[in-house]
């Protein structure tokens, strides 16, 4: 039965009066007698009957009410449970797909935040092996974070923020005996990182307006393992501005502003319409957007 006709229901055996009853019920007498109508044939029975200007309840309606008025109170409880959200005891494991990038320079500030505030919620981190809105809409992630590209049309989204690309190199590099400009930052080999093998893309568009083009030597699949080769050749790669200041100094590393005009990389996390509403996946993207702010910067407010 409908949940609404249980409640009226229950206003009706408790008032003993149609106008009564669709005054708390916040409609009009006629509504509250067509609600009345629909109780009776669900009942076989007809609940409440008159006797001269009241109405009284049936010997049906009698053993129906303390049933009918604990089950409304159960339903109530359940709804008020779940506004009520329990962050601190919250037991639960939030997956989130992304690259490794972001990973590094998130995760830390990330499981601090989270392990503050509900110390019994794991985060799994996957690789960005399904990106694009299926891993979403199948269930296996619940959130990814990154460009976001190629969603699902009923995927929801919210901008994290805006990253600045920088190029990086050894500290001892020849690149840094002089102004770096395009032309000079052409000449270097460079390492490309792409899961797919991809060689050109954005800088090598930008290259070639300028009538320039860029030895990419070896592509990688994670910007970890560019980083790492970074260090030990003249090999020129790219990273995020503000990625892990301390650690790229610890791998004697440098970074430098690329000599081209490319406008920043917009970040933003996307999840399922499924999680919208849910008050734990919420507290969870809540998490997910401090932890980016120091790396990112605060984005513009609201999501979709």
């Amino acid at each position: 039965m409908d949940l609404n006709l249980l409640r009226a229901l229950d206003v009706l055996l408790q008032e003993n009066s149609v106008t009564r009853a669709a005054e708390r019920l916040g409609t009009s007498p006629a509504a509250a007698s067509r609600m009345l109508a629909k109780l009776r044939r669900a009942a076989g029975d007809p609940l409440l009957v008159r006797a001269g200007q009241a109405m009284v309840p049936t010997p049906r309606a009698l053993e129906l009410r303390d049933e009918v008025s604990a089950l409304v109170r159960r339903s109530d409880a359940l709804f008020r449970a779940s506004a009520g959200f329990d962050v601190a005891g919250l037991q639960r494991t939030f997956t989130v797909q992304t690259g490794d990038l972001l990973l590094t320079g998130l995760a830390g500030p990330l499981a601090d935040r989270v392990q503050a505030e509900a110390p019994q919620v794991d985060v799994v981190f996957l690789a960005e092996a399904l990106e694009g809105g299926p891993a979403l809409r199948q269930g296996v992630a619940d959130l990814e974070l990154g460009v976001l590209e190629h969603l699902d049309p009923e995927t929801r989204t919210e901008a994290l923020g805006e990253a600045s690309m920088l190029a990086v190199a050894r500290a001892g590099h020849p690149l840094f005996d002089g102004p770096i400009d395009a032309r000079r930052f052409a000449e270097a080999d460079h390492i490309g990182v792409s899961r797919l093998g991809k060689r050109q893309g954005p800088i090598d568009a930008a290259l070639a307006r300028q009538g320039l083009r860029r030895r990419v030597a070896i592509v990688v699949p994670s910007h970890t393992s560019a980083m790492m080769l970074v260090r030990n050749s003249d090999l020129v790669s790219i990273t995020l501005a503000g990625w892990l200041p301390e650690t790229t100094a610890a791998l004697g590393l440098r970074t430098f502003a690329l000599p081209l005009d490319l406008p920043p990389v917009e970040i933003g996390m996307a999840w399922h319409p499924r999680n919208a509403a849910d008050h734990a996946h919420r507290w969870f993207r809540a998490r997910v957007r401090e932890a980016a702010v120091p790396v990112l910067g605060e984005a513009a407010p609201g999501g979709s």
